[in-house]
């Protein structure tokens, strides 16, 4: 059991700057598959950029949980609660690490290169494999759908925790 009360300082910061890239990362996808206006080829070469920057963050996110403690649940959850919440966390996790994959093997496979900010790029294959991009683009529009109910039930079990538990799980992440 942990006896600390709130989450790190860089846990903290891991977890709101991913939230607000994983929402943005959503609101565009959403809106590149809705339209073939001009500026939707912009809006994908930044998505495929903070895609990258997603990966990258998931990762150290996963090494920074590795060195803190995180907060207790409250006592007073059912086992299968607490089970629920460990396993959505680690899904999270989960799908934040998938989404970025897929998204780069969907663009791989359509011989697409990733340019990165213009830092570096991604390769992509040599010879296009129109097979294995629609199996990775229709896994990469599964997974986000995942990942934004997953994300909408965390946000429903925090405001849960916190107006109608009244409990401190919210407030040791902000």
């Amino acid at each position: 059991m942990s006896n600390t009360q709130k989450f790190s300082l860089s846990m903290r910061l891991f977890h709101w700057a991913m939230a607000a890239l994983v929402i943005s990362m959503l609101a565009a996808g959403l809106l590149m598959v809705r339209s073939l206006e001009p500026w939707q080829l912009s809006i994908l070469t930044v998505h495929k950029a903070f895609g990258v920057v997603a990966a990258v963050l998931v990762i150290a996110r996963l090494v920074n949980r590795l060195f803190h403690q995180i907060p207790a649940l409250p006592g007073d959850l059912s086992s299968l609660q607490k089970f629920v919440a460990k396993a959505s966390h680690w899904l999270l996790y989960l799908l934040l690490f998938a989404m970025p994959i897929s998204g780069y093997l969907m663009q791989y496979f359509a011989g697409r290169p990733i340019d990165v900010f213009g830092w570096f790029r991604l390769p992509a294959a040599l010879n296009v494999d129109i097979e294995n991009y629609a199996i990775f683009r229709e896994l990469h529009g599964w997974l986000a759908i995942a990942l934004m109910a997953l994300v909408a039930l965390h946000v429903a079990a925090a405001l849960h925790h916190h107006f109608i538990r009244k409990d401190k799980v919210l407030k040791s992440m902000l």
